[in-house]
């Protein structure tokens, strides 16, 4: 493996690439390796996913760490979030294998420190990077003088206790839940989460398979939660949850089989966070709906708009003491959570605020949904800092318009907003547009399409 192929799978916040073809168990022992020695180490936690190569993956980083005298407890299957519970609670940094939602034959690390806190370009990840390509050009480091030991330690049930306790769900009543798994991890969590609660659990693609057989383990996609609408009108059921295949992300989908929009969930787990703790800071990225900030000042508490982006988001949730964040992508980061994001949690709240009134989802959470979004756009756009400007220069003389450059560029007026940013990894504009009415929507969404879209 030359060092220069490193760049195609190190990325802003983890590694991850093609299997075998792109990395493979030797170079994940390097990466065990440099995680030790970057963040100091005397003993770390590692988890996997489903995948098929995941086993062997971790289980090379495993030896790669222990070479270098730390020890390494293995909690084998489990979920992001899970990882980040055990990173949290045993005050280790850890290490989770896992390429999310992306296709079978892909897989990735992403990498923690003690108390789940984030592990990116600027906080380790450029150091483990260049190490990795030193040894992998030089030859692999000299193993410490005491080699660390390396155990198994079954998570499952210290995790599901853990988010249990942060959710009052005494008062809830009894719901018919629609689970699509997606053959991703939450298979693995969700039995043992929801055993103890007044719930008839419907489940979708539970079997744990890396190959993803039925639909790719993506809610973000809509085609992806067609089974679950499909499945929760079938069965009357009072609500549908969907997970990304290693179920840190949480889609939610009402009694009519219509998908409740990441912003309402976080606007509406932001009035229940704030309602524990009152004054609180809520963090909200710059896509999520005008719903949220307005939601969270109605609730005494306090909103703080940052870029898109986990580490983003931590960053804030740490410098601010924040009690809760959410982005348009249905991450949903929790203070009691050691800042991290977790899907199950934020699921939780859904089921405790439904089951503690008579109303349906719908009606629930008609009070977080005001406004009227398209969604992200994307465009192919090779040029995309003239489309952009271009754009700027269309909108920038509109009455009663703001541009800022926070991540993108940003318009806002009074009846309406739009973010245009470019991907980081593709050729791509992604566009998101919010308004007071549809036909606004549709006129504003239009009009930027053409300038980006035009020969």
């Amino acid at each position: 493996m030359a060092a220069a192929d490193l760049s195609r799978i190190v990325k802003a916040y983890d590694v991850r690439g093609v299997v075998p073809d792109q990395w493979d168990e030797a170079l994940a022992e390097l990466f065990g390796a440099a995680f030790v020695q970057v963040t100091s180490a005397d003993a770390i936690v590692v988890g996997h996913d489903m995948r098929p190569s995941s086993p062997g993956l971790s289980g090379a980083f495993a030896r790669g760490a222990a070479a270098r005298g730390a020890d390494v407890t293995l909690i084998g299957l489990c979920s992001t979030d899970q990882l980040y519970f055990a990173s949290g609670h045993l005050g280790l940094p850890g290490a989770m294998f896992t390429a999310s939602h992306n296709p079978a034959q892909y897989n990735g690390i992403k990498m923690c420190r003690a108390g789940a806190a984030p592990v990116g370009q600027d906080t380790g990840l450029a150091d483990i990077r260049a190490l990795v390509e030193r040894w992998s050009d030089h030859g692999a480091p000299e193993p410490a003088a005491t080699t660390g030991e390396i155990t198994e330690r079954d998570t499952l049930e210290e995790y599901a206790a853990h988010l249990l306790s942060l959710v009052d769900l005494s008062a809830m009543r009894p719901l018919k839940v629609v689970v699509d798994a997606g053959n991703g991890m939450g298979g693995h969590t969700v039995p043992t989460v929801f055993s103890s609660l007044p719930v008839t659990l419907v489940p979708m693609y539970f079997e744990l398979d890396g190959t993803f057989p039925n639909h790719e383990a993506n809610p973000l996609d809509p085609a992806n939660i067609v089974d679950l609408q499909e499945r929760v009108r079938a069965e009357s059921a009072d609500l549908g949850l969907a997970f990304d295949g290693d179920a840190d992300r949480c889609f939610v989908v009402d009694e009519r089989g219509e998908g409740v929009s990441p912003s309402a969930i976080t606007a509406l787990v932001a009035a229940r966070e704030l309602a524990k703790h009152p004054g609180g800071t809520v963090i909200h990225n710059l896509i999520t709906s005008w719903s949220v900030p307005e939601v969270v000042r109605e609730h005494g508490g306090v909103p703080v708009r940052t870029r898109v982006g986990h580490s983003f988001i931590k960053q804030e949730m740490a410098r601010t003491g924040a009690v809760f964040g959410g982005e348009h992508s249905a991450h949903y980061y929790f203070r009691d959570f050691w800042n991290a994001d977790t899907g199950m949690l934020a699921a939780l709240h859904v089921l405790a605020a439904l089951g503690s009134q008579p109303e349906p989802l719908s009606e629930l959470v008609a009070q977080y949904d005001r406004y009227t979004g398209s969604g992200e756009i994307n465009s192919t756009v090779e040029d995309q800092a003239a489309a952009t400007e271009a754009v700027r220069s269309a909108f920038a003389s509109v009455p009663d318009a703001t541009v800022d450059t926070l991540d993108g560029l940003t318009v806002t007026t009074s009846d309406w907003w739009f973010n245009l940013r470019p991907s980081n990894t593709e050729p791509l504009l992604r566009l998101n547009v919010e308004a007071r009415d549809a036909a606004t929507l549709a006129k504003i969404r239009d009009e930027v399409l053409a300038l980006i879209r035009r020969p």
